[in-house]
């Protein structure tokens, strides 16, 4: 069976939209760390929004919420498999605007804090990431963790309330009908 020219040029237009959209996450989240690291000193945090926000610069080798510092290479490891699963097998399936922007968002989360593992001190594979924005009673966090956690909801929101699948097809149909 052939495949419609009209398909091919969606399903290549979704690929672009995706792949520029990690592209352009990562530059963002390389440049405000950048800006970080030259502008911010780890000893005295800038409370921002009356303290909604503090700036205060750290080096972080573990995960989320400091959790795994002594695991750095395994998370490194883990953050590559991610990135090969998700450029080798769920990139291709991609056939939804929606999921198409999810992707681009986790690529760019993964992306970011994979280079900073790779590429910064103390060493390949054991580099610490740099997050630089704190929230009240809770973690510090960086640029592309900002994007793993737009994409988690946005694929909470398309697998669990639109009910959208990769390929673009509802799961189910809504109650009363309609397709909105």
């Amino acid at each position: 069976m052939e495949v419609p020219a009209t398909v091919e040029v969606n399903v290549v237009r979704l690929r672009v939209l995706t792949l520029g959209i990690a592209v352009i996450g990562f530059c963002l989240d390389l440049l405000a760390k950048n800006i970080a690291l030259a502008t911010l000193d780890p000893t005295r945090p800038i409370p921002l929004l009356g303290g909604l926000v503090t700036l205060q610069l750290i080096r972080n080798p573990g995960a989320a919420f400091s959790m795994g510092e002594n695991f750095t290479v395994v998370l490194t490891g883990v953050a590559i498999a991610a990135l090969v699963g998700v450029l080798g097998w769920v990139l291709p399936r991609v056939r939804h605007i929606g999921w198409a922007v999810a992707i681009g968002f986790l690529l760019a989360g993964i992306t970011g804090n994979l280079a900073d593992r790779l590429f910064r001190e103390p060493g390949p594979f054991r580099g610490h990431v740099v997050d630089f924005i704190q929230l009240p009673y809770f973690a510090i966090f960086n640029v592309a963790d900002m994007f793993i956690t737009a994409a988690a909801v946005l694929v909470i929101w398309l697998s669990m309330i639109t009910q959208v699948s990769l390929g673009g097809v509802r799961l189910k149909e809504r109650p009363g009908g309609g397709d909105e």
